[in-house]
């Protein structure tokens, strides 16, 4: 009796062997203790020239298995960017804790080191997340400078997100091995973790090499400056508050469709301006042409106390 023998799929893991997609254990260790040595000698005088500010890194360890996999093992309170790298790799992930991103928003801000807390646990803002990009930019640019890819191409981003927001990767699109760089950052005793996650194949074919140590440059204030302008560029919602007259529960509870409350303010009619639950101004309630406005009469805080309160 003839049979038809149909030759069984050959096994992913060994395809992805004899392809050059995937390493041993002991060769992928190595490439990524590599990598972590040069974030750790390199990353912090770059965030140093830059922002004045001295951090801490220190590398974690690698985690190996399929990139999705690798990138939801992230976890919550991590933000999120896919980059490329031409002529190394299209599919690279970067992560980072968003306690960093918080804690130097703050300095950044002016804050004083010793009354700098460990942030709540909580999406970026809108500012955070332009932040974010700079910080971002720091960690592909060593990675760039580490692999020496060929013709020197500077990494491309999209815009940072939130883990919570991560688009679910598509069933039927065949997924690459890869492998997690974790890396630990820490600034006025605050820890957070970051990570690159990067496909195997690309990891196989690089040979590490340590960037050239570099002076530190004067761009403290122009981070300064784009961070100033960026603030001053952001939409804030604010709320006015007016004080009513005091009325009894009695006459609270019966209050219909219709019936008028006064202010309590007879004359001037004070308004309490807030944003984020933060009182910025004390205003006098008034009217211009057909709107409704108020005016400005005191602000309750300084410019810098202000800015930093609406950052958060």
């Amino acid at each position: 009796m003839n049979a038809i023998l149909k030759n069984p799929l050959m096994d992913e893991a060994l395809l992805a062997k004899l392809t050059g997609r995937l390493g041993d254990k002991a060769t992928i260790e190595k490439l990524c203790g590599a990598f972590g040595d040069v974030y750790t000698a390199f990353l912090p005088d770059v965030i140093k020239s830059e922002t004045n500010l001295d951090v801490e890194v220190a590398y974690l360890g690698c985690d190996t298995g399929h990139k999705n996999d690798l990138v939801t093992d992230l976890g919550g309170n991590t933000t999120l960017v896919d980059a490329t790298l031409r002529n190394w790799s299209q599919n690279i992930t970067l992560a980072c804790g968003n306690s960093f991103v918080i804690t130097l928003m703050e300095h950044l801000l002016g804050a004083d080191a010793g009354t700098v807390e460990q942030p709540a646990d909580r999406l970026l803002s809108i500012i955070e997340l332009e932040l974010a990009v700079m910080v971002f930019d720091k960690i592909a640019n060593v990675l760039r400078s580490a692999v020496n890819a060929p013709g020197g191409f500077e990494p491309a981003m999209e815009f940072p997100y939130a883990f919570e927001t991560r688009t679910k990767p598509a069933e039927d699109k065949p997924d690459e091995f890869a492998a997690a760089i974790n890396m630990s950052i820490t600034l006025s005793g605050i820890t957070s973790d970051f990570s690159l996650i990067v496909p195997q194949a690309a990891l196989l074919k690089t040979t590490v090499a340590p960037p050239k140590a570099k002076g530190q440059s004067a761009k403290s204030a122009e981070w300064s400056d784009q961070l100033s302008e960026q603030v001053r560029r952001s939409q804030v919602t604010l709320n006015a508050k007016i004080r009513l007259q005091d009325l009894t529960l009695r006459t609270i509870s019966k209050l219909a469709a219709g019936d008028v409350i006064p202010f309590y303010d007879r004359g001037d009619v004070r308004v309490d301006v807030s944003a984020n639950s933060k009182e910025l101004y004390v205003c006098e309630f008034g009217r211009s042409g057909e709107n409704y406005t108020v005016r400005v009469k005191d602000t309750i805080n300084s410019d810098d106390e202000l800015i930093r309160h609406l950052m958060n």
